[in-house]
């Protein structure tokens, strides 16, 4: 399994405060820990055989994470479309959101992030 690229892995951590504020974020986190379970289970099967860096698998987490569930499923999608035996492959980072708001725990999981002083 290859390891999460940096942007995908923070040191926030969710604070009772903030339960309220969590619950939009519930589809976001609820993809994320489908692909984490995939990540530790079934990816391990293929190996690194992705022309890709962040893997596909790695690429979905990214993008779930910075643009929630759907839009990041379609990007994840896009993504599988260009892997194929005779892409070229190469770095291929998820666009990161222009306003992401939130911040992300250890393990990937995206939590709210500090109010704005606007």
């Amino acid at each position: 399994m290859s390891v999460l690229p940096a942007y995908a892995l923070g040191t926030a951590h969710l604070e009772a405060s903030d339960t309220a504020r969590a619950l939009p974020l519930v589809p976001r986190n609820l993809a994320l820990a489908l692909l984490h379970g995939y990540r530790a289970t079934i990816s391990h099967t293929y190996g690194d055989v992705c022309k890709y860096y962040p893997s596909c698998s790695a690429y979905a987490v990214g993008a779930v994470q910075q643009h929630g569930a759907i839009k990041g499923i379609g990007l994840t999608a896009a993504r599988l479309a260009r892997c194929h035996p005779w892409a070229v492959g190469g770095v291929d980072d998820v666009p990161l959101h222009s306003d992401f708001r939130h911040e992300l725990t250890p393990r990937g999981f995206v939590v709210p992030g500090s109010p704005r002083k606007d």
